[in-house]
């Protein structure tokens, strides 16, 4: 066996096409997409994959790691908090007599890139050449350990195939000199402090070089360096091996050092075969409770899957002190803030494939209720209001300006108005409860949750002289329209969670009496005001007209100038760009989904056939400004049982990160549309509901998809669904868990473990009515 061989089968990805992403060549102006795309994440460390050899010196951006929660404040005033990059470990440098080799120019597929979704990491080879005929073919394995999340690994090996020279290897990390100052360094380890939140961070190091298996000593270190020289001979074969560790703390905390020490140390007794087997081993946990399968549509299943991969390298279920950010831990756009993108658009994956990581993300926002509280009391209102951007505090994190596309500075009015945040975390609250009966949750931190945001929209709603409860001065969902009244998914979301902090109220007294009362005691919270809630939500205005069935998305809409979003189809700007932020404001033109969110968040809100009106209303007057919005349209446009036009939105969406379209990616994955590319397959396509004894199925397939199948987890079981089209077969298998009930067609049937449940489906297939479960919520 030649040498090259070999390497192939240490360095090869996955087989199956649809498994991988592999992109040929390098374009310098594209490579911040790339570098996107192809990113490594495990919930607390984020590595952004680019060129890691002979990286050139002037780059669009400078490469770095991410770790979640290390957050600081700007010198700016007033402060306001980011992500604070942490050193890129990655780097390395071949050079013959002091000159760096080059890639291979001449040959596009010369640099491979490679994400192995299967396995979690991602590959790549180039040829290196140099003028006194030296040539090496390199080949090289990064990840970040989804079993070790503290620890990443790269390993690097090189065939000599041609040339006899004097050959240097750098092994180096650069970047700790942007908002971290050293307590202490040497070769191996760093300890770092952010200014201002004293946050610290630690990173160990270690790397070895062989030569055909014998160890190599390094003729130079420093801190975290090293350097080996020897002279090449055709065949040889080197190998370099770089782990390293990382470990945060939070102010006033442990000296992370310790840490990083301990788990370095076992990274290296494990050994980096060990490492590989571990992390491999955690993601096909994650692909057996997560994979979405389809036949009939490659390209869709490669997308799911890419969602997937992105997904479950975004959350970590061992720390209830960080969520996800807008662009989770691959770019720094937006600083590393949370936004409403977490409970709507990514809570469904979690709660239904990896409920552990759905409870942590929720216990975040409980331990940022003080300041979702403090918020409320600072604008004179009762309860909690959560952060339209949060970071580690829970304090408002949105800046109160930005720079618009024109060049001209824009007041940001979304930390103030944008309020309908704090019904969005009590939809995950509830839709997690529902689908867990995780009662522990609920006791210790849900139930709070849910009664602080309902107390919060009962005091925010006014009582007007039409007798109407109205929440005035808000920004919607479709953020081109601000400061308006009565919005119709805030104020149906806030009715909404007003009832269900009243349900809970209930449960509580019922079930669980020695929660409730010292619950109630601590929050002061007595039978009149709850009898004030139920008042207020009897009263809250919605602006559904009865006899149209439309929703107005917020007070006087219907009276502004209407203009004919489709005549601006193949535009490259938003449309708040092609009219300007006054004109857009004086029309009907929407950013994103708004009334069309409610219908795919709430449908049990739109009685009969309002459902499909209201999303024909308002389809046509969006200009997709938002990459949160084609999913919530192809969602509901599934569910409607369009699927060629749910199934378009599918295909827009999935292609915000997978295509290098007009959308730039350089600052991290749209996570939120990866979210929605499953919700649109599995809530949408599939027709996945959740009851209160019970899941639901409704599906509907596109055309050209032969069969659908995905895994989903419904307090405590464990259940595999396949959807067949060709013979309008339904399977559901239970793999664990005692038996349940399933709707399909709107009739009950009992699914057990001795064997799956059959079901002839057809086109017209219906889940149960979805109206039915806000009356039995109390009876949980």
């Amino acid at each position: 066996m030649t040498a090259l061989g070999f390497l192939g089968r240490e360095f090869g990805p996955t087989s199956e096409a649809d498994w991988v992403i592999i992109e040929d060549g390098r374009d310098q102006l594209r490579e911040t997409n790339r570098e996107t795309r192809f990113a490594l994440s495990n919930g607390f460390l984020g590595v952004r994959c680019t060129q890691a050899i002979n990286r050139p010196p002037r780059q669009l951006a400078p490469p770095y790691t991410s770790v979640a929660g290390l957050f600081d404040t700007t010198d700016q005033e007033p402060a306001n908090p980011s992500l604070v990059p942490a050193p890129d470990w990655m780097q390395v440098r071949l050079a013959v007599g002091g000159e760096s080799l080059s890639h291979h120019a001449g040959d596009p597929d010369a640099h491979p890139l490679t994400l192995d979704l299967r396995r979690g990491a991602v590959l790549s080879r180039s040829r290196q050449l140099h003028a006194s005929g030296v040539s090496l073919d390199l080949r090289m394995l990064r990840l970040v350990s989804l079993a070790q999340r503290s620890v990443g690994l790269q390993r690097l090996a090189l065939e000599v195939e041609a040339g006899e020279a004097e050959v240097t290897l750098e092994a180096w990390s650069e970047g700790a000199n942007v908002g971290l100052e050293v307590e202490r360094q040497d070769q191996a380890l760093g300890v770092w402090r952010t200014r201002r939140s004293g946050k610290g961070l630690a990173m160990a190091v270690t790397a070895s070089l062989t030569l055909d298996g014998q160890d190599l000593a390094p003729t130079s270190t420093g801190p975290f360096s090293w350097a080996w020289t020897w002279r090449t001979r055709p065949g040889q074969v080197v190998r370099l091996l770089r782990l390293v560790a990382l470990t945060r703390s939070d102010a006033g905390g442990a000296d992370p050092g310790d840490g990083a020490r301990a788990a370095l140390g076992g990274a290296t007794r494990l050994g980096w075969r060990g490492l590989v087997a571990e992390h491999e081993a955690a993601w096909a946990d994650r692909w057996r409770a997560s994979d979405v399968e389809i036949e009939g549509d490659p390209d869709a299943r490669q997308a799911l899957r890419f969602a997937a991969y992105h997904l479950n390298g975004a959350a970590n279920p061992l720390d209830e002190r960080v969520s996800i950010g807008a662009r989770a831990l691959t770019g720094q756009d937006y600083r590393g803030h949370v936004f409403w993108d977490t409970e709507i658009f990514l809570l469904p994956f979690y709660t239904f494939t990896w409920p552990e990581a759905a409870r942590a993300l929720l216990m975040y926002r409980f331990h940022t209720l003080d300041g979702a509280r403090a918020k409320a009391a600072r604008m004179g209102w009762r309860g909690a209001l959560y952060a339209w951007e949060s970071a580690d505090t829970g304090a408002e994190a949105t800046p109160e300006q930005v720079i618009g596309p024109d060049r001209k500075v824009i007041d940001v009015l979304c930390g103030r108005q944008e309020q309908h945040i704090s019904a969005d975390v009590a939809y995950a609250v509830w839709g997690y409860w529902l689908a867990t009966g995780d009662e522990a949750f609920l006791l210790d931190a849900g139930a709070e949750i849910l009664l602080e945001t309902g107390r919060f929209w009962a005091s925010r709603a006014e009582l007007g002289d039409d007798g109407r409860r109205h929440i005035r001065a808000v920004i919607g969902p479709d953020e081109y329209h601000q400061g308006v009244d009565d919005n119709a998914y805030t104020n149906v979301m806030a009715r909404w969670n007003i009832r269900r902090a009243l349900d809970v109220a209930a449960m509580l007294r019922e079930r669980w009496p020695q929660r409730w009362a010292p619950l109630a005691l601590r929050l002061g919270l007595d039978d009149a005001e709850l009898k004030q809630w139920s008042i207020v939500a009897q009263t809250i205005e919605t602006g559904l007209d009865p006899k149209t069935g439309l929703y107005e998305q917020f007070s006087g809409f219907f009276d502004l100038e209407s203009i004919d979003v489709a005549d601006y189809a193949g535009r490259s700007v938003p449309m708040d760009v092609v009219l300007g932020r006054e004109r857009i404001g004086r029309s009907q033109v929407i950013k994103q989904a708004d009334v069309v969110a409610l219908l795919a968040l709430l449908p049990e809100e739109f009685p009969e056939d309002t459902a499909a009106a209201n999303f024909s209303c308002y389809e046509p007057l969006c200009g997709q400004g938002s990459s949160l919005s084609r999913s919530m349209h192809g969602l509901a446009a599934a569910r409607l049982g369009d699927s060629a036009k749910a199934l378009r939105y599918f295909r827009e969406t999935a292609a915000t990160d997978l295509a290098d379209t007009h959308v730039a990616i350089g600052g991290g994955v749209h996570i939120a549309a990866l979210g929605g590319v499953w919700q649109m397959a599995v809530l949408g396509f599939g027709g996945l509901s959740v009851h209160v004894d019970g899941i639901g199925l409704a599906p509907k397939l596109p055309a050209g998809w032969r069969s659908l199948a995905f895994s989903v987890q419904w307090r405590g079981r464990h259940l595999k669904v396949r959807i067949d089209q060709a013979s309008k077969r339904l399977e559901v298998t239970l793999t664990s868990g005692e038996p349940m009930a399933v709707f399909v067609d709107g009739k009950r049937r009992e699914l057990r473990r001795d064997g799956p449940l059959v079901v002839a489906t057809g086109s017209a297939a219906r889940g149960c009515d979805p109206r039915a479960i806000g009356a039995a919520l109390p009876h949980l």
